[in-house]
């Protein structure tokens, strides 16, 4: 007998929903639910697909994820196709197996398998499924977020089906995230002969000093659910390509990962005033990826980490590492957020997989975690 999950997930990879694209995987979804008495309601916005769906009245517990997936890369090096997925030694192979087309079908299975043991069960269970999570995020969750906020909609509780295990299924449940700040800055300068430099003004010399002491800066220690605030510079351009000209524009991109002991603002602050301090001729524009959210413990996680317990017999780490998620933009809805999912060592990765029996694993954990929150 085919197991439901495996076999959703499978349907799922078949569709080379290439971000922001979803090639029908919705439709997909959509069906299984409105079979099970959900109501639908499509939000898309420009190229992308999103839909709200929902089932009951009150509290409110949103399954949340993406059915769009990132490139597969040179596809000589797949074992298998990336869009036709195949199990090899209990291990599903495929583009989206982990990330996260497997805990999708994990979660409209578990859906599936609430609604038939408690059909007049309590509260609402809700799904916000988007295709833009891997590209841009402009269109996505971010707009359903706003569609949803507008109208006054309560939602107490979201669960996301991101890859947050590690070693074993459950081992990391992600109670947060810490936000994004990036950066894109020109310092400007003279362009001349090298020979000449008096008759030049050197960008590359004025920002060197500049930057090495950003580079330095202790921006806070962190805390156990965040690590410390990391600045990383991601690009940095100048000349021509000539030895022997001294550019007039340097250009440089970097990006702060942190967590809530500070704020996209403070960071601005402190940046633009080491730049004014070495009287640095420059422009920047900055744009907030995301802002750091954190669910300390209440029904959510507990919820979670007795499900986890009670089918791997292990007490899940809560951490907040990683990059950013959708999780950024439920969050502000006043809602608790918890991710939990496969292992993530494939992500991304030329021949993603993840253990079939661990989805099956997963989807009874998602079950027990509904169970919890709104029988």
């Amino acid at each position: 007998m085919i197991c439901p999950v495996i076999n959703l997930a499978q349907q799922l990879i078949k569709r080379p929903s290439l971000s922001p694209y979803d090639e029908g995987c919705q439709q997909l979804i959509i069906r299984r639910l409105q079979s099970i008495g959900f109501s639908i309601e499509n939000l898309n916005f420009g190229n992308t697909q999103n839909f709200w769906a929902w089932r009951g009245k009150g509290k409110t517990l949103v399954l949340s994820g993406h059915t769009d997936v990132v490139p597969a890369g040179d596809e000589k090096r797949w074992h298998n196709p990336p869009f036709s997925p195949i199990i090899r030694n209990g291990i599903l192979y495929g583009r989206g197996a982990a990330d996260m087309k497997g805990s999708l079908a994990a979660m409209v299975v578990a859906a599936e398998r609430f609604v038939a043991a408690r059909p007049t069960h309590s509260g609402r269970l809700a799904f916000l499924i988007t295709s833009d999570e891997e590209s841009h995020a402009t269109h996505g969750t971010v707009k359903v977020v706003e569609v949803l906020m507008a109208r006054n909609e309560r939602v107490e509780y979201c669960l996301i089906g991101e890859p947050s295990s590690t070693y074993r299924i459950g081992d990391v449940v992600k109670n947060g995230r810490r936000g994004s700040l990036n950066a894109n800055m020109h310092i400007y300068g003279v362009q001349g002969h090298i020979a000449y430099p008096h008759l030049a003004d050197n960008p590359i010399h004025h920002a060197i000093p500049a930057l090495n002491e950003l580079m330095s800066i202790k921006w806070d220690d962190g805390n156990t659910c965040c690590s410390p605030t990391n600045m990383q510079i991601s690009n940095i351009q100048a000349g021509t390509g000539a030895n022997n000209m001294i550019p007039s524009k340097l250009s440089v991109q970097f990006n702060f990962r942190f967590g809530l002991a500070l704020t996209d603002a403070l960071i601005k602050k402190r940046v633009e005033a080491l730049f004014a301090r070495y009287r640095l001729n420059y422009s920047i524009k900055w744009y907030l990826s995301g802002k750091p959210f954190l669910t300390t413990h209440g029904a959510l996680v507990d919820a979670v980490v007795n499900a986890v317990q009670h089918y791997s017999e292990l007490t899940p780490q809560l951490l907040s590492t990683g990059g950013t998620s959708d999780g950024r933009f439920i969050a502000q809805m006043g809602a608790q957020v918890v991710e939990l999912g496969p292992m993530n060592a494939t992500i991304h990765k030329v021949n993603e997989c993840v253990n079939a029996a661990d989805l099956q694993l997963l989807s009874r954990m998602y079950q027990r975690i509904i169970e919890q929150l709104l029988s």
